[in-house]
């Protein structure tokens, strides 16, 4: 069996060039026709594979190296990573093998088992309003946080979502306002979401504070000294959103902006909504994602535990 050469290119220490070419990396990427997000993912799991590799001395893996590999990711990793490393793992074997570059020594191999529960909270209706009572509207910077809010837990938004609507994105359509977005895995702007009348009032409360009127800059801006009016990054919305929760009390791991989206999904389903209506309304390409949710509220309504209680006491 040939030695394992080599895999990943300039995003890859000098070391780890040492098991790596960058030929093969180039090839490995261009077959998967990844978006560069996509690129940087595989690029940081098989650089944990192969510095796993090196430590162990190992330059001819076989199917055993990669299970102790993947024990050795549940030690110190999420669930959810171990998840992500393992079907990298698996997919640039599988291409190894194809190619005849090497034996596909990982197929089958099973990542992590997955908790299909959502790991994020979410917000009870009187509990998004007092976060919204929480924000200071007589600044610039509130007033922002606050349409932000609006339209995040209105429509479902997700924080690239957020980050990438401009202010020519705000169209109507039939007799409605609306915001047009770059859904998750989109290339364009086709999808939107009904803007009610609170939510576009707050949106153009703000636009008018900030006195901004090119239809390509951004919906949301910063606020900052060193950039203000620059487009806000996905990490910048979620520090908003964790302060705006925080400052109402709401200071849990378990509470963040991607939580915005999941008390949309299930108010609406509390509200009485169908699971084809929420489906659409959450833009899920499957109806499953959209009946985790409402897995979880038939749990929750479930009154079996009091049942017995009230036979036994």
């Amino acid at each position: 069996m040939n030695a394992l050469q080599p895999v990943v290119a300039s995003e890859i220490s000098a070391a780890d060039r040492q098991i790596i070419t960058e030929e093969i990396y180039r090839r490995f990427i261009a077959y998967l026709d990844a978006k560069p997000k996509t690129a940087q993912t595989y690029t940081r799991a098989l650089r944990q594979l192969f510095r796993y590799l090196t430590m162990n001395g190992i330059t001819q893996p076989r199917r055993e190296d990669i299970l102790a590999y993947r024990e050795w990711l549940r030690a110190d990793h999420k669930p959810t990573t171990v998840q992500n490393y393992i079907t990298a793992v698996r997919l640039f074997f599988q291409w190894l093998g194809q190619e005849g570059l090497y034996p596909n020594i990982a197929e089958h191999i099973k990542g992590a088992r997955l908790d299909r529960e959502y790991k994020k909270d979410y917000l009870t209706s009187s509990q998004v309003k007092a976060v919204m009572d929480c924000l200071d509207r007589g600044s610039l910077q509130g007033i922002r946080d606050y349409a932000m809010l609006a339209v995040m837990v209105t429509g479902g938004l997700r924080t690239i979502e957020m980050s990438r609507a401009d202010i020519g994105d705000l169209r109507t359509v039939g007799d409605n306002p609306a915001l047009f977005i770059q859904g998750k895995g989109h290339d364009e702007k086709v999808e939107y979401i009904k803007l009610s009348p609170p939510v576009e009032m707050a949106v153009r409360e703000y636009l008018k504070s900030r006195g901004e009127t090119n239809a390509s800059a951004p919906l949301f801006a910063s606020t900052s000294n060193n950039s203000r009016g620059r487009r806000l990054s996905t990490r910048s919305i979620s520090g908003i959103i964790k302060s705006c929760l925080q400052a109402a009390g709401y200071d849990s791991a378990r509470l963040t902006a991607h939580s915005l989206r999941h008390t949309a999904v299930t108010l609406s389903l509390l509200a009485g909504k169908s699971i084809t209506e929420v489906q659409q309304f959450a833009r899920h390409s499957n109806i499953s994602t959209t009946m985790i949710y409402n897995h979880a509220l038939d749990k929750a309504k479930n009154t079996c535990g009091e049942a017995i209680t009230a036979v036994i006491f």
